[in-house]
């Protein structure tokens, strides 16, 4: 379990998947690992390779989404002039990441070795390979299969002991924790102080959806890290899209609220958001806290808005 934690700390629904992964890595049973972008599929699997009694073998990766039709029979079974990827990873793991993307001609093959570890090269005799397979997909692979867009005895095949990592926009309370994990990974790396986050700028990122996942969540540790070792980072700091999602954006709400009803000609929607800025002031006289929620935002959003706009 130790080997795992280091890919999602103490986050806490992370730590089923992480338990039942370190159980599985010990198995020779097919792996998939289902979750979105940037969930960190293959840095499981990867783990996974490392933990078990393959680890001094290789660990072939094979981007089934960049498999050209052309290429495709070649490239993962091997021909008379070289061997596939399957091959290469003979006394090893296979990573078959995106399996979801195989080209359907090449489904079969997969299927035959999963079931008796044989390939038959192009224009070559058959052959016995002991390689494991881990497969990752982004999409629901069982309702690819109901779809016959995906082999069904396969998906069985490849499934026999899934996992499912879970998207960091439906699991926020993971965020602390995972953002912690990797400042303090980011600072030691540099050599630099980690930097600290002011209750708003903490407010901001718990409302944002992270999109991009558990990798995007790294990428913007690192990034402020780097910007502000040692600081203390306010909501003013942050970038702007965190500001964006913590309030309903000026042009939606005069839609719905106002029933604005845009002009053949078109609107200057900056000056329109100055506007509105303007006018949320007025009716607070001055107040910026009373302001702040006529327009559903945080004083601080306000304040950056303001800045923004020079209307200091």
């Amino acid at each position: 379990m130790d080997s795992f934690s280091s890919l999602f700390g103490q986050a806490p629904s992370f730590q089923m998947v992480l338990r039942a992964a370190s159980l599985m890595a010990a198995t020779e049973a097919p792996i998939l690992i289902q979750g979105g972008t940037g969930s960190g599929k293959s840095l499981l699997a990867e783990a996974m390779h490392q933990a078990s009694a393959r680890a001094g073998g290789p660990f072939v990766v094979i981007n089934c989404a960049a498999l050209s039709p052309e290429r495709a029979e070649a490239l993962l079974l091997g021909d008379a002039n070289a061997p596939g990827m399957l091959a290469q990873a003979d006394g090893g793991s296979v990573l078959l990441d995106e399996v979801g993307e195989l080209p359907a001609g090449l489904q079969g093959a997969l299927l035959q070795f999963l079931e008796s570890g044989v390939i038959t090269p192009s224009g070559c005799a058959a052959q016995r390979v002991d390689a494991r397979v881990l497969a990752t997909t982004r999409v629901d692979l069982r309702a690819e299969a109901l779809a016959g867009r995906f082999r069904e005895d396969l998906f069985f095949r490849l499934s026999v002991a899934p996992l499912a990592l879970p998207a960091l926009i439906e699991r926020n309370g993971d965020v602390q924790a995972l953002m912690q994990q990797f400042l303090n990974e980011i600072a030691a790396k540099h050599g630099i102080e980690s930097p600290r986050f002011d209750g708003e700028a903490a407010r901001l990122l718990g409302r944002y959806r992270w999109p991009g996942n558990v990798r995007e969540l790294r990428n913007f540790c690192e990034r402020m890290a780097i910007l502000y070792a040692g600081s203390d980072v306010t909501a003013e700091m942050l970038p702007v899209e965190f500001h964006e999602a913590a309030a309903p954006g000026l042009m939606g709400a005069a839609h719905s609220l106002a029933q604005y009803v845009m002009p053949d000609e078109g609107v200057d929607f900056t000056e329109l958001e100055r506007s509105v800025l303007r006018q949320a002031l007025d009716k607070a006289r001055g107040n910026r806290s009373r302001a702040a929620r006529l327009l559903s935002m945080s004083r601080d959003t306000l304040l950056y808005r303001m800045r923004k706009f020079a209307l200091e």
